[in-house]
């Protein structure tokens, strides 16, 4: 999620006339200070909310926040820590047809670690990256290799995603990442995110449009059911693993 680097790399991916990456400020250094600057109070029952992170059914009680449905995906990757890419874009194809007059929010985890490229094969992943960085004693231009091969992972199955759905659709994230950016004033590396830390790398974030000729009939409705399905303790202790305080 390092904007820089996001920024960068959709520049050149889908660089198109009109279509150039921009950046946007953040409302949040991590994914629940994200849902809960932007979810909080707000009913939005023309949303379906696609999600491998699973912050939004941690916090949306406490936010008094509901969308007409939320889609957790399954954590099939890293021995479940994690959710592949393409398993996210195969339930937000799901989720597309089911739902094909709803706005969609389609959450990806990656390029936030546990790494799943091929340079990751054998890395003994902390709970943070910065853990990790001290575990395998990874210098700033391995984590930033590291980085890219998940981003790489991540893109590939958006651009799947893209060729598939019609409708106006933004690319963006819910913070960004220290890749080894000195935090000042203290003379040292950071890696990582953490609430209350607004570094330009945590906080701005891409914001590229891509527009196509057809656009979807949006409709508000409320939802059929709740999903109280979704086991808020195996919820917990992922965001736990993932190196988050809950």
């Amino acid at each position: 999620m390092n904007s820089g680097l996001l920024a960068r790399r959709e520049a050149r991916r889908w660089r198109s006339p009109g279509n150039n990456a921009r950046r946007r400020n953040s409302r949040g250094a991590t994914s629940a200070e994200f849902i809960r600057g932007n979810f909080r109070g707000r009913t939005l029952h023309d949303v379906v909310y696609v999600s491998a992170n699973a912050w939004f059914a941690k916090l949306r009680d406490d936010l008094d926040s509901e969308v007409h449905e939320f889609v957790l995906v399954e954590r099939d990757a890293a021995d479940g820590l994690t959710s592949r890419p393409e398993t996210v874009t195969d339930r937000a194809l799901e989720a597309a047809k089911s739902f094909p007059n709803k706005r969609l929010i389609v959450h990806y985890m990656q390029p936030h670690q546990p790494y799943l490229g091929s340079t990751a094969d054998g890395l003994a992943f902390g709970s943070t990256l910065g853990e990790t960085v001290r575990r395998n004693d990874l210098s700033a231009a391995e984590v930033r290799r590291l980085y890219r091969e998940n981003l790489d992972l991540a893109l590939s199955a958006v651009d799947r995603l893209l060729d598939s759905i019609d409708g106006k659709t933004v690319i963006s994230a819910d913070h960004g990442e220290a890749l080894g950016e000195r935090e000042r004033p203290l003379p040292v590396r950071f890696y990582g995110h953490m609430d209350g830390l607004y570094m330009p790398e945590l906080v701005t974030v891409p914001w590229h449009v891509c527009e196509h000729d057809n656009r979807r009939r949006i409709v508000a409705e409320a939802p059929a059911a709740r999903d109280d399905d979704i086991d808020l303790d195996a919820v917990e202790r992922n965001l736990r693993d993932l190196g988050y305080v809950v």
